[in-house]
């Protein structure tokens, strides 16, 4: 159905999708997020403190990445039942798993009082965090993408990915005000932990928000037809396995186009807080300031790229955005060397809010119409949450053991980075974007 022909019922059925899961975003990326900035800042010390800096930074980043190991676990079990129950069920669990977990996390007992008990709570709590932020982006991205008038996909499901700007500001935030109003010892000792505590309050507002969205009609009534069938032949239905029968080679494509998002931006909001204190002269608190303004920047520039790619196709935005990343990755680095607070600011926005941005503008859409829509949910949340796990997580501890192996040279990280934004442009450009008639044949009536 055109844009023109959408009804007013429709309309505001999409937007109130469009919000709950730009809501229920910020609030899982703020949990997820305030992890990955707390461990640059003091797991390495309060839960790590028997071994060197450098060391203790790693086990820090590597606890950080332990979360994104259990993201396609969650993927393949929220999208199981969501494919199978419907989304917004799975999406308030998924709330109230993160949130719990997070608000745990204020409450542990650091190194000094219960000994490696401590690290490991540490981890068990980081892998449910995962757990539940593995099935969020799926039925998040599903239920903006389904309710959305078919020529404004990218646009109204842009939220998922504003949520995380969101997120980031608000965990950043977050983590700057405790500092201002703290010493350095007394954060350290608990001022960390506010944040993290706080995640209650933003989980009982999102669950507010969430109840009120539903899951679309018409994709209601072809999940439900595909369980009938299921019943009448008495086969047990796995949506996980339609998808992989399906579109295989959907799993590596997602794979590949994430590699420039994932890594370019966990480089610049968590890695370079450890990297530019610590080789490049600049304040901790500078470096959590490039995070505020990258995410402030990015409510305006992901609609904005998402607009774009709708207007201008999808795949063109993926193109560009990776490519600035390519031609970004050296510079930023030059930028931090050069001990201009100008220069990293530029830097990071080039590298953030324009490659980053218009990779992540084009997802949600370009991602789930590689899939039918009874076995979406599991099909691109589990290739999304593959692609966290394998390249999301793990590159602060890269990048650090990159640093470290070369005896504090940035250049294989910026290798690192641009070989992962060269590998999406070349899975994007060879990626065959729908016409608007194979997507109509694989949607419902009600979009």
């Amino acid at each position: 159905m055109a844009t023109s022909e959408f009804t007013s019922a429709a309309q505001k059925s999409a937007r109130r999708a469009a919000f709950g899961s730009f809501a229920g975003a910020v609030i899982d990326w703020y949990d997820f997020i305030l992890y990955g900035l707390v461990a640059a800042l003091v797991f390495n010390t309060e839960f790590f403190p028997d071994i060197s800096p450098v060391a203790g930074t790693l086990a820090a980043f590597a606890t950080f990445g332990v979360g994104f190991l259990f993201r396609p676990l969650g993927g393949i079990v929220f999208g199981h039942f969501g494919d199978r129950i419907g989304r917004k069920r799975m999406l308030v669990l998924t709330m109230i798993i993160m949130g719990s977990a997070t608000t745990l996390i204020g409450f542990l007992p650091g190194y000094e009082s219960i000994g490696w008990v401590a690290p490991a709570l540490l981890v068990s709590l980081r892998i449910i965090q995962g757990f539940a932020v593995g099935g969020e982006w799926g039925g998040a991205a599903l239920l903006a993408v389904e309710n959305a008038p078919r020529t404004r996909r990218a646009f109204y499901s842009s939220g998922v990915q504003v949520g995380y700007s969101v997120g980031l500001i608000l965990a950043t935030g977050s983590v700057l005000a405790v500092r201002h109003f703290t010493t350095d010892e007394q954060f350290v000792a608990w001022g960390w932990r506010i944040p993290f505590i706080a995640s209650i309050v933003l989980v009982v507002v999102g669950l507010i928000v969430r109840a009120k969205v539903e899951d679309d009609a018409g994709v209601a009534a072809r999940v439900a037809a595909a369980e009938l069938e299921a019943e009448k032949t008495h086969k047990r239905r796995i949506p996980l396995f339609e998808a992989l029968r399906a579109h295989p080679g959907a799993f590596l494509r997602i794979f590949a186009m994430r590699l420039a998002e994932l890594i370019s931006g966990y480089i610049v909001i968590t890695f370079a807080v450890s990297y530019g204190s610590t080789y490049g002269g600049f304040s901790e608190d500078f470096m959590l300031n490039i995070g505020l303004i990258v995410g402030s920047l990015g409510i305006v520039t992901i609609p904005t790229f998402a607009y774009l790619s709708d207007r201008f196709g999808r795949r063109n935005v993926y193109l560009i955005g990776s490519l600035v990343g390519v031609a970004g990755s050296a510079p930023f680095f030059l930028a931090i060397e050069s001990g201009s607070t100008i220069a990293v600011i530029i830097a990071a926005v080039v590298l953030f809010n324009i490659a980053h941005d218009m990779v992540v503008s084009a997802q949600q859409p370009l991602f789930t119409e590689m899939f039918g829509a009874e076995f979406r949910y599991s099909g691109a949340g589990v290739g999304y949450q593959v692609a966290s796990a394998v390249a999301g997580g793990f590159t602060p501890f890269i990048a650090t053991a990159l640093v470290a192996a070369t005896g504090g040279s940035w250049y294989l990280v910026a290798v690192y980075l641009g070989l992962g934004c060269l590998i999406s442009f070349f899975a994007a450009l060879k990626i065959r974007t729908p016409k608007q008639k194979e997507v109509v044949a694989h949607e419902p009536t009600s979009v």
